[in-house]
């Protein structure tokens, strides 16, 4: 597919009915990681049974690659090209008004998704979503010579985990992690960190066009829950859930304890029609 002007091929799993009545649900993985997050939700009949589940991997992540020429670039992710992907995979997948949900940068960018495209979305839902974090360590750490990029990167996300996580499903999480391509989790935190202040947005966001709902865990300093509750309280009719037990990463580290706070969410959207 083309994105921005430059061919790609992009890596897509789904599940769930195709049919007229099926709602579309587009899935965005978190910064330096790809769609394996959504594995447990790609397999849970309460929300596929009636939700076409969607899940690709953003270029330079997972079995995405990056396009030709990579190796003269730099990654770097900005809220412009971040909403323009999101809507060129819909458009390409040509999904009728999905629910748009998004984890950490996906938590972010599904507030901009809301302000630049409510006429085509059905709602979003930002996991540990705020408008706006900054920088809380020296970034340049993620991609530097001597240091192994998969190990410090697993290691700056290990502590954003729930203590509630089971084991298995903890070092599933940062094993994806592990993984990621040299300087991507960097150049996805240039979005996060960085360039992508959704501030001055909040207050364009119609809920009555597209509803918001953001879902926070706990156990989170990367998006704390009192900036999700700020975030929310700028958007009216907004609405902010803070779930017990989990971190950064519900959908993956323990998406049982994500599912009944997630799957009425999503319900009411869908009834919305």
């Amino acid at each position: 597919m083309d994105i921005a002007g430059r061919p790609h091929r992009v890596y897509v799993e789904e599940a769930g009915p195709r049919g007229e009545d099926a709602v579309p649900l587009l899935l965005l993985h978190t910064a330096g990681s790809d769609g394996r997050q959504w594995r447990d939700l790609l397999n849970d009949a309460d929300i596929t049974r009636h939700f076409r589940c969607i899940a690709f991997d953003m270029p330079w992540h997972g079995k995405s690659s990056p396009p030709a020429g990579w190796q003269e670039e730099d990654y770097r992710l900005t809220t412009r090209a971040y909403t323009g992907l999101v809507m060129a995979v819909a458009r390409a997948l040509r999904l009728d008004r999905p629910i748009v949900m998004g984890c950490s940068i996906g938590g972010r960018i599904v507030l901009d998704l809301a302000a630049e495209h409510a006429g085509e979305l059905r709602g979003v839902i930002g996991l540990q979503g705020s408008a706006f974090t900054g920088s809380y360590y020296d970034l340049s750490v993620l991609h530097h010579p001597r240091i192994h990029g998969g190990e410090v990167c697993g290691a700056m996300v290990s502590g954003l985990i729930g203590p509630t996580a089971p084991e298995a499903a903890k070092w599933e999480t940062l094993w994806h992690y592990m993984q990621g391509g040299p300087g991507v989790f960097r150049g996805d935190l240039h979005f996060y960190a960085e360039e992508g202040d959704l501030r001055g947005k909040l207050a364009r966001i119609d809920t009555a066009r597209c509803p918001v709902a953001l879902l926070t865990g706990e156990f989170d300093y990367s998006c704390r829950p009192e900036d999700t509750r700020a975030t929310a309280a700028a958007i009216p009719g907004a609405r902010a859930v803070i779930m017990p037990g989990l971190g950064h990463f519900p959908m993956s580290e323990n998406f049982a304890a994500l599912k009944p706070h997630l799957l009425p969410v999503l319900e009411e959207m869908a009834a919305r029609g």
